[in-house]
């Protein structure tokens, strides 16, 4: 075979073992670290990447913080002294209620400054709630009624506040003692049902002695009007006369207080409320009145 012949030949099998080799995968080659390219930059880029901030991409599904002054919507109309929250609610999905005019069904909308809500076709002004806690004097009642012989309780609140406020339950003109006012109309509806479980005490002065066996049968319970009247406590005051009686009921209706010792034939002369629902008389003179604490409030609510 001459040279000719052998270069062809050898040429060939080259030829012909890199196309076997091409049809067999190549092993993986490890990529480099390659660093971030260095790139020149001018004054004006310097500038431009100290002023402007990459934005950060917020996911749609991740709500925005609510605003400290927004307000479910059921609460804002209960705070306007339209009714409860539980009553708001029903008439929100009735479509009884519009916010900027427009109808909202959903429950737990809020509202934001500057809303206009109009609610079963009134437009609403809530207020801020407040409550306020009076040592009743005599001769002033919670009637609304005109009467030259007495004057109304607001009369002695009425520098308290703006809002429109009102008693929580009711006194007549010869019972002292302490009244809650509020713009709370879920407070006023809760102190004001028959089952509510808070506690009032009274302090009852009678035209005569109560007899131990009548005291006894009292703190059984007294039927009024074919309704029987479970009384949580009744003992003499300390140090006092026996004229002198404490009283501990649930009932929100003071009158019951003076039916129940009229059915054991004696005339009361004074009822004065000396504890509400925890509230106390401590360190308010007669016909004086102030604010609730924080404190005070959360208790009331959690009666």
């Amino acid at each position: 075979m001459n040279k000719k012949e052998g270069n062809t030949n050898r040429n060939s099998a080259r030829t012909n073992s890199s196309r076997t080799n091409s049809n067999k995968p190549k092993p993986a080659m490890q990529k480099r670290a390659q660093g971030p390219k260095k790139v020149k930059t001018t004054t004006e880029d310097s500038t431009a990447k100290q002023t402007l901030k990459p934005s950060k991409k917020v996911p749609n599904n991740v709500p925005k913080p609510l605003k400290s002054d927004d307000i479910r919507l059921n609460k804002y109309i209960s705070n306007s002294g339209a009714c409860s929250r539980r009553d708001a609610d029903i008439y929100i999905q009735s479509g009884n209620v519009k916010v900027n005019n427009i109808v909202i069904t959903e429950m737990g909308y809020k509202v934001k400054p500057g809303d206009v809500v109009n609610f079963d076709g009134s437009l609403l002004t809530p207020e801020r709630k407040e409550y306020i806690v009076l040592n009743k004097p005599k001769n002033f009642t919670t009637s609304n009624e005109d009467n030259d012989d007495y004057r109304n309780v607001l009369e002695l609140v009425r520098a308290a506040t703006n809002t429109k406020i009102q008693p929580v339950g009711r006194m007549d003109k010869n019972t002292t003692g302490l009244l809650l006012f509020t713009n709370d109309t879920d407070m006023i509806r809760k102190f004001s049902l028959p089952n509510q479980k808070s506690t009032k005490i009274y302090q009852v002065s009678l035209d005569k002695n109560l007899k131990f066996e009548d005291l006894e049968k009292i703190s059984h319970g007294v039927t009024l009007d074919g309704h029987k009247l479970y009384v949580d406590e009744i003992s003499y005051v300390e140090n006092e006369p026996k004229t002198e009686i404490g009283l501990k009921l649930r009932t929100p209706n003071v009158k019951v207080v003076r039916a129940i010792f009229e059915s054991f034939k004696y005339d009361v002369i004074k009822i004065d409320r000396v504890s509400f629902a925890g509230l106390t008389k401590k360190n308010l003179p007669r016909g004086n009145w102030r604010f609730l604490t924080e404190q005070e409030i959360i208790n009331l609510k959690n009666v």
